[in-house]
């Protein structure tokens, strides 16, 4: 069967040109050129056939199964569909195939209804299944295989006598003309889960889900200023305009003619609309506005063709029937203005176009406005359209921009931002993309926004119109992605001598536009809609997807060296064939080397991406990249443990845990002693934050025999790692002079062999070492400047310097630097996905200038954010220092009491040589006391926070718990205690250059 290009029909039969129109008909597509596409199967099985066996004679029964057959046949294909076959005396139709249309589902329901209402008929009951889903056709031996197809048999076989019983797919496709009742979930032989399924009671209307008509119109001024001009040139002159909207489905031209339609006043408003299919249909627009016209006294001749029109006389000739219906709206609009509205005009026959025009270039002397509404397609049938008409407009509606968009979701609905700034992304200012995605959501999708299945059937219908050519060169195109090259797609379809000609076509059809090319002398092509891409690319099989992705790897590989994120592309297609391959159950070797080679590239693509800190993109490159890679390729289990690390940076700890212990038995089981020494180091850091019952003499024995082996391989990437994390432990224990020593022996030893980003990490360390320890602000500064210097351009650098300039800052009193500062590290933090960052130093930063400044409340929320990421993620290690902040902002409030219950799981997570953690803890349980009224017990444990500083090196806590014992020990009246403690802090300040705290401390 082909589609006729002139005139829309389907051709069944061999013909050279059209029966209907004369047109030339396209070749026939190869009967072996497999599609996937999503259609509406249909079963319909006799009930009581054993019984009808027994009690008719054999010829009365064939004869009867010959009527029944014969009768279903004619109804499935009256609406559209195609019987696929018949077993024993089931019926199995498909809707879709040979061509998909928007309303396939709409149309299946139709035709149940008949069928099942022609079976008393014929003296049998039967029993009806109808099911929508994706399946692929084309092949030799079958039209339609897929679920969809087993779905409705088993619905079908699950019916009552009389019943129909309709798949939520199709329901959620005709939903605003579907009438059913709820059902409960079947249970249907192999399905692992029970379906929900609807009883079809009824079908009203044309519209399979109605548009929203009563939203705010946004961002059409231009056009509707034009249709009111045109509308005010009827009236004035007396005359008839023809006024066409054009646009793609749901792009805005029906909310465009409501809006003018209901700022006219003193006008006959009448409407037609063409309907896709069915008999009859030639002038059923006509009809339906003839019966909205009053009556008028008409001349013999004109009534005679009004009385054709509407069946009640002989058939007339078309050129009779055009001039009656002219002669009709002159008459009427002698009396008063007319505003003829036809809609869907890209589904008229040429007879009724021709109609059309008619009317508007001999209409005289009347005031009418035929407001024609159509899809671009329909300058695809008749493209002179409206062509040398004097009185004639055609505006092409493009998406809404951005702006008018989210105004119109928001004059929708309100959802949050995440939700909806997820469908004005994919929507791309279609405002019936918006209205689905909206109803979605609303129908219960958990913030999820998928592609409804109203907007995949518009598209997927939208593309099964083109020709054969087009459509291959539209789905190579497809492959390459949103953008794609011309030079691309001639790779993929060297059989096509007019590629330049095809995509012409399709830039002439609103389904590309050109774009800037992303490769030296090619042109280049974008879809208007990442929708229509991927509907194009969906129809491929996955064993044409899978050739396709290798055969683009192989041009990208030759002309795409100048692409910097190379890699990531190859990974990518070759990653995309290697599952094409793998769902089809091929696993020869080329799969598995399709799998390596592609996690080869993933993984170069990934390091990059840790490399520059972009730990998002990290964990989702690497991640693939192991997934692909053989179990037992070397490569893997040094991505495993990069994995891991990228992991930790992002606090997803579970995950990490997992990745590394993996990456730790593939390196042992190979002797990778390199790969394990690193992931050793890794799993000790992640250790020292998850357990609590570990000690830091453990941890610092997995350190040291990860060490020996950096230091027996010559790896100085090794140690410089090694003596960073190393380094964590006296800086956990208080010792901060001794942590600084160690980052700087780890920052030589980068630095010795080039390493960037070991380099970076060790600078890291130092400078937090630093802001904590004695070093002076001045000396942190100029160190900052210099780290500056040797790593410009790294965002993770930017991340560092922000943060540490925003603790200088603050303790030089300038809040308004400090806190830009610590935006800017927030911002850039959660760009990199560095979530441990983002909840421990930016967050503890933001909390001290928000503490320091008396803005409690923003305090609390700061804290408590940072506190909900580490307890979620379970990384107790931070969690413990961080608590206490939360307590900071909550005993002022006189709220202290709302963190007890996280105060004593924090002291029981807490390790005992974490000095921060020991004293902060301390510290929050001493206000807490306080809140109570136990002062001798607050003293006491604010005592024991200043003892444990003792002899220590980490001179901000220290300060923190000395001012805390002093504002206790004041409240108990043990006034010279209070001041001794009060001075120490003060000259802690002083000596480390904190002035805004010395001078705060002083005036307490």
């Amino acid at each position: 069967m082909a589609t006729c290009a002139g005139c829309g029909k389907e051709v069944s039969g061999d013909f050279a040109f059209c029966p209907f129109c004369g047109e030339a008909l396209p070749e026939a597509s190869p009967r072996g050129r497999e599609t996937r596409k999503v259609v509406t199967v249909l079963f319909c099985d006799l009930t009581g056939s054993t019984e009808l066996g027994e009690r008719l004679d054999p010829e009365a029964l064939r004869s009867l199964l010959a009527r029944y057959f014969e009768r279903m046949a004619g109804i499935v294909e009256r609406h559209g569909g195609s019987v696929e076959k018949f077993i024993g005396d089931a019926v199995m139709a498909v809707f879709g195939v040979p061509v998909v249309h928007e309303d396939d589902a709409l149309r299946a329901l139709r035709a149940a209804l008949e069928m099942r209402d022609a079976l008393p008929e014929l003296g049998v009951e039967g029993r009806i299944g109808v099911m929508t889903g994706e399946v692929v056709t084309g092949t030799a031996e079958r039209l339609a295989t897929g679920d969809a197809v087993n779905v409705a048999a088993r619905l079908e076989q699950a019916a009552e006598p009389g019943e129909i019983l309709v798949g939520d797919e199709t329901f959620r496709l005709a939903r605003d003309a579907a009438e059913v009742e709820s059902i409960p979930p079947l249970e249907l032989k192999g399905k692992s889960e029970p379906l929900r399924a609807h009883r079809l009671i009824a079908v009203h209307g044309d519209e399979a889900f109605a548009r929203r008509l009563d939203t705010p119109l946004v961002g059409r001024e231009t056009e509707l200023g034009r249709l009111r001009y045109a509308f005010d040139q009827a009236q004035g002159d007396r005359s008839c305009q023809l006024f066409t909207i054009l646009g793609a489905a749901g792009v805005g031209k029906s909310r465009l003619a409501a809006e003018f339609l209901g700022s006219i006043d003193e006008a006959i408003v009448v409407r037609g609309r063409c309907l896709p299919y069915g008999e009859g249909i030639t002038y059923w627009p006509v009809v339906e506005v003839v019966k909205q016209l009053p009556e008028v006294e008409l001349e013999e001749s004109t009534a005679h063709g009004i009385r054709t029109l509407l069946g009640e006389e002989q058939v007339a000739a078309k050129e009779e029937i055009a001039r009656a219906f002219r002669m009709l709206l002159q008459t009427v609009a002698a009396e008063q203005t007319v505003v003829c509205v036809f809609d869907d005009v890209h589904w008229g026959e040429q007879t009724f176009l021709d109609l059309v025009e008619h009317v508007a270039d001999l209409s005289r002397d009347a005031p009418i406005l035929l407001l024609c509404i159509a899809r671009p397609e329909l300058l695809e049938s008749r493209p002179g359209w409206a062509g040398g008409k004097v009185n004639s407009t055609s505006v092409l509606l493009e998406p809404l921009g951005p702006e008018e968009a989210e105004r119109m979701l928001e004059s929708i609905t309100h959802l949050d931002e995440a939700t909806r700034a997820r469908i004005l992304d994919a929507a791309e200012g279609n405002p019936l993309f918006v209205e689905q995605m909206v109803a979605l959501v609303g129908d219960g999708s958990s913030g999820a926004v998928t592609v409804p299945p109203t907007i995949q059937a518009l598209l997927s219908a939208r593309l099964e119109q083109l020709d054969e050519a087009e459509r291959v060169v539209l789905e190579r195109g497809a492959v390459e992605g949103r953008i794609f090259h011309h030079g691309a797609v001639q790779a993929l379809a060297p059989e096509e001598p007019e590629v330049t000609t095809r995509l012409t076509s399709l830039v002439r059809k609103e389904l590309v536009r050109p774009d800037k090319p992303q490769f030296p002398g090619e042109d280049a092509f974008r879809f208007r809609h990442v929708l229509i891409r991927d509907a194009a690319y969906d129809a491929l099989p996955k064993s044409t997807r899978a050739d396709l992705h290798e055969r683009y790897a192989t041009w990208l590989n030759g002309n795409g060296s100048h692409l910097v994120e190379l890699e990531e592309l190859l990974g990518y297609h070759l990653e995309q064939a290697y599952y094409c391959r793998v769902d089809l159950g091929l696993s020869s070797d080329g799969t598995v080397a399709l799998g390596q080679e592609a996690g080869k590239r993933l993984a170069v693509a990934g390091r990059r991406a840790f490399d520059r800190f972009d730990m998002s993109a990290a964990i989702n490159l690497l991640g693939r990249a192991t997934a692909v890679l053989p179990v037992d390729d070397p490569v893997r289990s040094e991505q495993l443990a990069l994995l891991g690390r990228a992991l930790v940076e992002a606090g997803d700890w579970e995950r990490a845990k997992i990745a590394l212990e993996e990456a730790r038995e593939r390196a042992d089981a190979a002797g990778e002693r390199r790969v394990a020494a690193e992931v050793e180091v890794e799993l000790a850091f992640l250790t020292l934050h998850t357990e609590s019952d570990v000690t830091h003499a453990a941890i610092e024995a997995r350190l040291a025999a990860a060490m020996r082996t950096f230091e027996e391989i010559g790896d100085e990437a090794g140690l410089a790692s090694t003596l960073t994390a190393s380094s964590r432990l006296p800086f956990w224990r208080g010792d901060i002079v001794a942590s600084i020593e160690q980052e700087e022996r780890a920052v030589a030893h980068a630095r010795s062999a080039g390493l960037a980003v070991q380099e970076l990490e060790a600078f890291q360390a130092l400078v937090l070492s630093m802001v904590e320890g004695p070093t002076p602000v001045p000396v942190i500064l100029e160190r900052l400047e210099e780290i500056g210097r040797l790593t410009s351009g790294s965002s993770r650098t930017d991340v560092l310097l922000h943060r540490v300039r925003a603790n200088c800052e603050l303790m030089r009193g300038n809040l308004e630097a400090a806190r830009a500062s610590a935006a800017a590290a927030k911002a850039l933090a959660t760009e990199l996905g560095l979530n441990v960052l983002l909840a421990t130093g930016i967050a503890r930063t933001s909390v001290q200038i928000d503490l320091f400044d008396g803005d409690f409340e923003a305090a609390e929320a700061e804290a408590a954010f940072a506190c909900d990421l580490l307890e979620a993620a379970q990384d107790w290690g931070h969690y413990v220092s961080q608590l206490p902040l939360l307590m900071d902002a909550l005993y002022p409030q006189g709220r202290a009491e709302e963190v007890a219950e996280k105060l004593e799981l924090a002291e029981g997570y807490a390790i005992e040589e974490d000095l921060d953690a020991q004293v902060s803890l301390r510290r929050g349980r001493s206000m807490l006391l306080l809140s109570r009224g136990d002062l001798a017990g607050a003293e006491a444990l604010a005592r024991e926070a200043v003892e444990r500083c003792e002899g220590k090196t980490f001179m901000m806590v220290q300060a923190e718990a000395l001012l805390h014992l002093a504002s206790v020990a004041q409240q108990n009246g043990h006034d010279a205690e209070a001041a001794a403690a009060r001075d120490r802090a003060i000259e802690i300040y002083e000596a480390k250059g904190c002035t805004a705290f010395a001078a705060r401390a002083a005036g307490a």
